[in-house]
């Protein structure tokens, strides 16, 4: 039977109350298991001269009990998750007590008060203060394991029976409040066939998901796989798909949770990132965490798809000082509120600043001196872009400057750049902005004691006007979904992913380099809308039609990562590469960018342009 609703708020809200419930029920169920050893040594009929030494050894038993219970943190566990670690901690911590209670009597053997004490009381009495403690801690467990019925929730097949099934599990298990019914695992290794996880069996493999379903009236799926590869996850999306099992949910990849616990509050709907045939990247977050802790970071374009996420990432990695920077001032307000509420010790500080404005972005980083600087703010779209060149020269090129000579004056230690597979050979004017500022990054890092670093990848899923949020729009309203070109392929990489290289690349870069993600397989967009409208439980070019717009201004049919010339040298870490750049003419470049400039103010665009295409060539 639950607690009275007011006695459980009162418990939530206090929890001191709760400490001082338990202080109280320790004592209680030590003295109880000491008289209780009494009467089993005795037979049940303790003689009457014991009756003292009983009393004084209760008292004594507390009394080391206790203070050690608490030193080990028995008062501070969860309810709903104490498990091993937890009994292991009473385990010793009865131990220890009991060591120091048994020395206490022997060396006070010849005081009355403990002559003739039976010393096999103390044996069954340590037994008993751990199975009754013990039994107190996993009351709420036993409980919700007993009791809890599935009236409403959804009968739940789990995929996966390692450690994030186990864990997933484990969370559902002791919270009543979640509509998951675990009904079994499947697994495809088979020495786990038949193996039992918390009283649920695994039922088979990921390709018996149908017939299970089938036979146990399945409703929803949980993917709990975070280091499988996509072709797996896909495999076991496709083969529910076919079982009839519509609601799927996933664990994230283990780079998104870097303490490594999982519980179903992680679990996330199945997307796009999850059916593309890529390949998980795996970093060195001891590496990243060693970079940014303790130090104060700046990170422009903190509003954006990639400066938020960044940002996210960055928080976790304890810095003493995030500053995020952007025109956007709604964005600014959205992110600061969301790492405010999520990293409630974080120190933050929201600007309101254009990185074109040379005075106001040497005001900041000379008041605040941030030892690293993600530059993230650059305008990205393509077409618009192509539409806007002077707008993209000065915020992508001239903002770079003014923020990279601010870093070298105010000695910021590491400047991360981030660039685009579009600076490769670049057909647009986004892109030969970017090739630009990748080069004042080389020509910057020679000047003083910051380390200039670039990091080159495709494009992010899901960031804000990419293909992806497109095509879903276009999918809730019916269709068509509008490909600009059957043959167009482009790479792509998790937002999670790009700004843990982004992390990993600043840490690892020595000054000078531009790095490179080896991407795997570019995807065809074709394949990719396809995909989208199958997902949504839709058919393509029936339910949705698939229309061709055509190719768009500054578009390329296939983008790439290096150029002919350059080539890349490998690094310690799993496919990341560093593009092996030929020293830039510093003289002939700086020229170039100061034609650049002036052509800036002379509203020719055709001028512009040719000024543009000069800058990178040298």
């Amino acid at each position: 039977m639950d607690l009275p609703i007011y006695l459980r708020k009162s418990i939530n809200r206090f929890p001191w109350s709760r400490m001082a419930i338990l202080f109280l029920a320790d004592i209680v169920l030590i003295i109880f298991s000491l008289w209780i050893s009494f009467s089993l040594r005795f037979d049940g009929n303790i003689p009457v001269q014991y009756f003292s030494m009983i009393k004084n050894v209760s008292i004594l038993a507390a009394f080391f009990c206790i203070p050690i219970f608490y030193s080990v943190g028995l008062y501070s566990f969860s309810w709903s998750y104490v498990g091993i670690t937890e009994l292991l901690s009473l385990l010793k911590a009865s131990f220890i007590a009991f060591l120091f209670l048994t020395t206490t009597i022997y060396l006070s053997k010849e005081f009355p008060v403990f002559k003739g004490y039976p010393r096999s009381t103390l044996i069954t009495g340590l037994c008993l203060v751990i199975i009754f403690c013990g039994s107190v801690r996993l009351s709420k467990r036993i409980y919700l394991a007993l009791y809890k019925k599935d009236i409403g929730k959804k009968r739940t097949l789990i995929v996966g029976a390692g450690d994030a099934g186990e864990q997933i599990l484990r969370s559902v298990i002791s919270s009543p409040f979640t509509d998951y019914f675990p009904i079994g695992f499947v697994d495809d290794s088979d020495t786990k066939k038949g193996v039992i996880i918390h009283g649920l069996k695994v039922l088979g493999k990921i390709s018996d998901i149908p017939e299970i379903a089938e036979k146990n009236s399945i409703s929803q799926l949980i993917i709990a796989l975070p280091s499988a590869g996509n072709a797996i996850i896909r495999k076991a999306i496709e083969i529910a798909r076919i079982a009839g099992i519509k609601k799927i949910k996933i664990a994230p990849a283990l780079n998104e949770i870097i303490s490594g616990e999982i519980s179903f509050k992680n679990l996330k709907d199945v997307d796009v990132g999850d059916i593309l045939s890529r390949e998980q990247i795996f970093l060195d977050t001891k590496q990243i965490e060693a970079f940014i802790k303790n130090k104060t970071v700046l990170i422009t374009g903190a509003a954006g798809s990639i400066g938020s996420e960044l940002s996210r990432q960055t928080a976790k990695f304890n810095p003493s000082l995030i500053l995020l920077l952007d025109q956007d001032e709604t964005g600014i307000f959205n992110i600061s509120n969301e790492l405010e509420n999520s990293f409630p010790n974080l120190k933050i500080k929201s600007i309101i600043a254009d990185i074109g404005d040379k005075g106001r972005i040497s005001e900041i980083l000379g008041a605040f001196h941030p030892k690293i600087v993600f530059h993230a703010a650059a305008y990205k779209h393509v077409p618009l872009m192509e539409r806007n060149s002077c707008e993209a020269v000065k915020n992508n090129i001239f903002g770079t400057e003014n923020l990279a000579e601010a870093s070298v004056d105010n000695n910021v230690e590491k400047f991360v750049f981030i660039s685009t597979d579009k600076a490769v050979n670049p057909a647009s004017v986004m892109g030969m902005t970017k090739r630009v500022g990748e080069m004042i990054c080389q020509a910057q890092n020679k000047k003083g004691k910051t380390r200039f670093i670039s990091v080159r990848f495709g494009n992010v899923l899901d960031s804000r006007g990419s293909v992806i949020p497109t095509f879903r729009d276009q999918i809730k309203r019916g269709g068509p979904v509008e490909v600009t070109h059957p043959d167009m392929k482009r790479y792509f990489i998790l937002i999670s992913e790009a700004c843990l290289l982004v992390m990993q690349s600043g840490a690892a870069g020595e000054g000078g380099e531009v790095f490179v993600l080896d991407m795997g397989e570019p995807v065809k967009i074709l394949d990719l809308a396809r995909e989208m409208i199958g997902s949504s439980g839709l058919l393509p070019d029936k339910d949705i039609a698939i229309v061709f717009s055509g190719i768009r201004p500054g578009e390329k049919l296939f983008e790439e990562l290096l150029t002919a010339e350059e080539g890349t040298a490998a690094t310690k870490y799993q496919r990341i590469f560093v593009a092996k750049l030929k020293d830039i003419d510093e003289v002939k470049f700086w020229g170039n960018i100061n034609n650049l400039k002036d052509n800036l103010g002379k509203n020719n665009k055709e001028d512009l342009l040719s000024a543009l295409k000069n800058s990178i060539n040298y």
